[in-house]
């Protein structure tokens, strides 16, 4: 296990950029650090950076050497896996608040790549600045233990609720899934045919097939090639009378 290496508390002279994004963050009583005091948190900036990364790039990737955790301020980021064959896999999906990369903290590799499915951004925060305040700070300890455990209990959902079962059934939740990152219009990013097969284990065919069936059946209405606006109604009803059913 690596040693905990001491951070040097932050200056006083210029002012830190940083500060202000960290000050201003709206997720900030949410995130890893919301349990923290006004005096700790004065230690974090010049340790912690704010990326932005646009859809398609990589946040890191699997087998690489965990430096850091990574809380989500805004966007979806997808964790996949390619088996031995080439076969890509999206275990599941993260967003705001979530955080990410928690194998680090074991001094493991990421277990997964994470690549940016819209516009993200993102705040490192490197592995040695955790262990010295959670060393300090046992409200830490307790909260990074919480999202370990969401991140299981997500891991859990997406292999029973989105993996099994009818492949419309698959497909409705998945919408349910994607409606938690949703703006107050409950708009949402859409995945592309590939990627939901690569998330439901189906065929570009039966994902396009049923994407278009709820089109018709008003349950999505697609306002560009990456985003629909859901009707909750309609997908609530939907998803009973699919549980009614119990078929394809």
């Amino acid at each position: 296990m690596s040693s905990v290496v001491a951070l040097q508390p932050l200056p006083r002279g210029p002012y830190n950029p940083q500060a202000e994004v960290c000050a201003s963050c709206s997720v900030r009583q949410f995130a890893l650090f919301g349990a923290l005091d006004e005096a700790a948190l004065q230690r974090l900036h010049c340790h912690i950076a704010d990326l932005r990364l646009e859809e398609g790039q990589s946040l890191y990737d699997a087998q690489q050497n965990g430096s850091a955790v990574f809380t989500v301020r805004s966007g979806v980021v997808r964790l996949e896996r390619c088996s031995d064959a080439g076969e890509r896999r999206i275990m599941r999906l993260a967003g705001r608040t979530d955080l990410l990369g928690l194998e680090a903290l074991l001094g493991q590799t990421y277990a997964a790549d994470a690549v940016a499915c819209t516009p993200v951004q993102v705040c490192r925060i490197p592995r040695v600045l955790i262990e010295e305040l959670s060393a300090e700070h046992a409200a830490l300890t307790r909260d990074l233990m919480k999202r370990w455990q969401r991140a299981l209990d997500d891991a859990d959902e997406w292999l029973v609720e989105l993996s099994r079962g009818p492949a419309r059934q698959r497909m409705l939740r998945l919408l349910l899934k994607l409606s938690e990152y949703s703006d107050v219009a409950h708009q949402i990013w859409l995945p592309t045919r590939q990627d939901m097969g690569a998330m439901l284990d189906m065929t570009f065919e039966t994902a396009s097939r049923l994407i278009s069936a709820l089109r018709r059946e008003g349950v999505l209405e697609p306002i560009d090639a990456r985003h629909a606006r859901l009707s909750m109604d309609r997908l609530m009803a939907a998803l009973k009378d699919q549980r009614g059913a119990g078929s394809v």
